[in-house]
């Protein structure tokens, strides 16, 4: 390893990378981890992670100034990434394309750790068939007030119901508060197909334990565990094995065996403990490839979900509307609607530390309000917009009697950014 102004320079797998800044800290909080701690950590657990990501096109998730500050995402492989590396051209809904790296060995792994990707974020797809997902990708995501005890129990619903229909799920950690469930499946299906089919299980699921799981889009519909089949849309990423989330413990998207499933704690796994963890246990989901499975089980549920009148469910908001599909509107927002949900929006910010105080100031400005909401009644919502991430909060006043319900205000803060480039946008041109 040699030294060279102000940077580390690595030898690996026959290529020299470049690691700028290694002593700035990513982590400052709780465990003062530096960029190189972090280039560390992956190179210990670099089977693994790559095990999550080789042979598939990869959105960089960019935390240029540390986990604590915003990140951004980008879709284009950088100009300058080493010709050493290889990519893929994509096409995207919205009708454009990217070209996207794709990382297959060690050198590359730690050249785009060194971008600021703290974590990994590959598509479900390979290089070698850009239209058909080789991974049916099931993502535990709980409300509020919503324990790890309540995630493991649906995983284990969801294992269960994949035995039965001759598939292998691969659990692991979130690396947050909920629980991914990795299937490998045979290249034989298109995205929406993979979609409808992690749809029908979503609903099974939520059949099988309708006091627990959830299957609703809206969240001012949901309670417990929502089962995000959006996850499996097309441009979709999740957080792969390993991937490290920007938590103040620097915790880990861990991949853990079923047995594990039933006693393991999601904060037992951290840029400290996995690396032990790993060179003691080889990484759990090593033999992943060698079970594809058949998506027809899942499909004839689909089939009969259809036939029972249910059709499509919601897709994001930038897809293209889908026959079968229903109102692609929040419950509380449509002209006729069923039962209107009176929601006020609290705070927009970029910052989510600074839209949950502006949530405590709204609380303490309408106190006797505050006092009938219940722990689903406060709506945080992860905004997504082209390249970064914003924070909104709503809250719902459905417990509140209608007289004490406080109006909507300027929300506080009130910074969304998609508010701002819509501004950019319309404003003339000079000169």
């Amino acid at each position: 390893m040699a030294k060279t102004e102000a940077a580390e320079v690595l030898s690996i797998d026959g290529h020299e990378v470049r690691i700028t800044h290694p002593e700035k800290l990513y982590f400052s909080k709780d465990t003062r981890l530096t960029k190189l701690d972090l280039v560390r950590y992956y190179l210990s657990v670099a089977s693994g992670a790559l095990g999550g990501i080789r042979d598939r096109p990869l959105v960089l998730k960019r935390f240029v100034n540390g986990a604590e500050a915003p990140a951004f995402y980008q879709k284009r492989a950088p100009a300058d990434h080493p010709t050493w590396m290889q990519t893929a051209t994509l096409s995207f809904p919205s009708g454009r394309t990217a070209e996207e790296l794709v990382v297959n060995h060690a050198a590359g792994l730690i050249w785009v750790v060194n971008l600021g990707c703290i974590e990994l974020h590959p598509h479900a797809i390979r290089v070698t068939d850009l239209d058909h997902p080789d991974e049916l990708r099931i993502d535990l995501d709980p409300g509020p007030g919503i324990g790890w005890d309540e995630v493991r129990k649906i995983a284990l619903e969801v294992h269960a119901l994949l035995e039965e229909i001759g598939l292998r799920g691969w659990p692991k950690t979130s690396g947050s508060r909920g629980m991914h469930v990795n299937v490998r499946i045979e290249p034989r299906w298109t995205f929406e197909e993979v979609r409808r089919a992690a749809l029908a299980l979503s609903r099974e699921i939520e059949r099988r334990a309708p006091s627990l799981a959830t299957s609703k889009w809206w969240k001012e519909e949901r309670h417990g565990v929502f089962l995000d089949y959006n996850q499996n849309a097309k441009d979709r990423t999740t957080a792969s094995a390993y991937s490290v989330r920007p938590l103040p413990d620097a915790r880990v998207s861990m991949p853990v065996s079923w047995n594990e499933v039933r006693d393991c704690e999601p904060a037992d796994f951290t840029v400290l403990t996995v690396p032990r963890l790993f060179a003691e246990r080889g990484d759990a989901h090593a033999d992943m490839d060698a079970y594809a499975g058949s998506l027809e089980g899942l499909l004839e549920m689909a089939a009969r979900d259809d036939a029972a009148g249910l059709g499509d469910a919601p897709w994001p908001p930038h897809f293209r509307k889908t026959e079968g599909e229903g109102t692609r509107v929040a419950p509380s927002r449509a002209k006729q609607p069923r039962v209107k949900m009176p929601l006020v929006t609290v705070a927009n910010s970029p910052d989510k530390d600074a839209a949950l105080a502006g949530l405590e100031r709204w609380k303490t400005r309408h106190a006797k309000a505050a006092s009938y909401l219940e722990i689903d009644d406060v709506l945080v919502d992860s905004m997504r917009g082209r390249s970064s991430t914003w924070t909104r909060i709503r809250v719902n006043l459905r417990h509140v009697p209608e007289a004490m319900r406080p109006a909507q205000e300027t929300p506080d803060p009130d910074d969304d950014p998609t508010r701002k480039a819509g501004r950019s946008r319309r404003q003339p041109a000079k000169g």
